[in-house]
């Protein structure tokens, strides 16, 4: 008995934190706060943030997973990871009033390199756990929006963690990324064309894994800013890297299957890389015979996939493919810092997919989503039959519903940038 009320006495503490932290917003960071904090290297000043910020960030979306539909809130996978960010908070809120001193940062970087690795199977699992709804509910037009809208910023929200924890770990974890210029995970001079290459070759291994050929590569840049010079900006190049991966997946996967064995030589794949004054792109063009317009949309639902999904005892047998969320995920990962990510096909011929970033680190802002009663309302409000004048503007209404923007942020407190 008497364990039973120190549980129910931990988890009524839990709930109460959970309360209070969920009432504040996130601080959105640009990626010059991240580098300017990052040169002065303060780990008692990130420790002081952090122990705020992360509550706050995880508070927020674990209240939005309580509003999910019952159904997919009992799965066994969202149960999991239900629990993982419980596990997680708490951690986190036991150096909500800790003393500032080495013992305690120490603590601090080990525990957030334990978090981290605890979530590495998040997305996963996750989508495990929309699979098993699948699979033993019909999914109505209500229920999916909920979900695809839920999952946006979620995985939002676990992108802008992770960068908080790898910022941290890498500059105060001694965690070495073995890139000396790199100021935690953030390359002040990422070479743009550099990292097409890369994410192309690890593109294009796994397909001579699979078709036993692959598409070749053809890069152009133009430099509109610098005179013709390389393209190059401050940015996180994993984050680049993952969303090139994706659309050479795609575009390679396209262009094997749409020709198969009818050429000799396959049609490569072009990448237009161009910096103008707001903007850098890059527009990845394949022929792999484009998709029609009508589906387009479908290609970033996380309910939606063209390709044989995994099952949990498959060990990723089909390489160029998997649970669908490709896509989502790498626009999230571009409009994190405020760029886009969008699909241009023409059917019958081919796709250009291009990616947006933001040319000024001081624009390039986190994208965060906020907990508030216009988010709770969302997962409530039934389906209306929208007219065509609505839906012209409606979908990016919605993508931007209760996101924070890019005009008036503040340094959150226990960051000064440049003083230490």
């Amino acid at each position: 008995m008497r364990l039973t009320r120190r549980c129910l006495g931990n988890l009524g503490t839990m709930t109460k934190m959970l309360d209070f932290y969920s009432q504040f917003n996130p601080s959105p960071l640009s990626i010059k706060q991240f580098i300017d904090f990052g040169l002065s290297a303060c780990e008692r000043k990130s420790f002081i943030f952090l122990r705020k910020e992360l509550p706050v960030r995880l508070a927020n979306i674990m209240k939005e997973i309580h509003l999910l539909p019952e159904n997919l809130l009992r799965t066994p996978s969202v149960g999991v990871v239900n629990n993982l960010y419980i596990t997680s908070f708490e951690e986190i809120i036991h150096f909500e009033k800790a003393d500032v001193n080495n013992t305690t940062l120490d603590k601090f970087c080990q525990a957030l390199i334990k978090i981290r690795n605890r979530h590495t199977d998040v997305v996963e699992t996750m989508a495990r756990g929309v699979l098993e709804l699948k699979e033993s509910h019909d999914v109505d037009v209500q229920t999916e929006n909920s979900i695809q809208y839920f999952l946006d910023r979620f995985f939002m929200s676990r992108v802008s963690i992770r960068m908080l924890i790898n910022q941290h770990t890498l500059l105060f974890g001694g965690e070495l990324n073995g890139h000396n210029r790199h100021v935690g995970c953030i390359d002040p001079l990422c070479d743009v064309i550099g990292v097409v290459k890369d994410a192309y070759e690890n593109a294009r291994f796994l397909c001579d894994r699979y078709y036993l050929a692959s598409p070749e590569l053809i890069v152009k840049q133009h430099n509109e800013q610098e005179n013709g010079n390389q393209i190059r900006i401050v940015y996180v190049p994993s984050h680049l890297h993952h969303m090139l991966f994706e659309l050479f997946k795609n575009s390679m996967r396209a262009v094997m299957e749409h020709h198969e064995s009818e050429v000799s030589e396959y049609p490569p794949i072009k990448v237009t890389v161009v910096r103008g004054k707001e903007d850098i792109c890059v527009k990845v063009s394949d022929r792999g015979g484009g998709i029609p317009r009508s589906q387009t949309e479908h290609l970033f639902k996380y309910m939606y996939s063209t390709a044989p999904q995994p099952s949990p005892s498959e060990n990723h047998t089909v390489p160029l493919a998997g649970y669908g969320y490709g896509l989502p995920l790498s626009r999230l990962y571009a409009r994190y810092f405020h760029g886009d990510l969008i699909l241009l096909s023409c059917e019958g011929y081919g796709t250009d997919a291009v990616i947006y970033l933001k040319a000024l680190s001081n624009e390039a802002n986190e994208l965060l989503p906020i907990f508030n009663k216009t988010s709770c309302k969302f997962y409530r409000t039934p389906v209306s039959t929208a007219d065509w004048s609505s839906q012209c503007g409606g979908s990016m209404a919605t993508r931007q519903l209760n996101l924070s923007q890019n005009q008036g942020h503040r340094l959150p407190q226990g960051i000064q940038v440049g003083q230490c």
